[in-house]
């Protein structure tokens, strides 16, 4: 089974790399860009029998630092 690990920040915590390319966007001339977030994203092929609570503990222990993101499993 394939799956998509879609990791973002939580509202609130600073992403100097979203403001960097916010900046670079407009002194390339591309006006009405609002705020721009970065984030991942992971694709993991895994035994078709692997259950949620294993994916889940995954993204947990590894793939996302929950205490300042959020993550997101997408079956592909």
């Amino acid at each position: 089974m394939k799956l998509r690990i879609v990791v973002t920040l939580k509202n609130g915590v600073l992403d100097p790399q979203g403001k960097a390319i916010e900046h670079a966007l407009a002194s390339l001339g591309f006006a009405g860009v609002g705020e721009a977030r970065v984030g991942k994203l992971i694709e993991l092929e895994v035994a078709d029998d692997t259950d949620d609570a294993t994916i889940d503990a995954m993204c947990r222990k590894l793939l996302a630092n929950t205490v300042i993101e959020n993550y997101r499993v997408e079956r592909a």
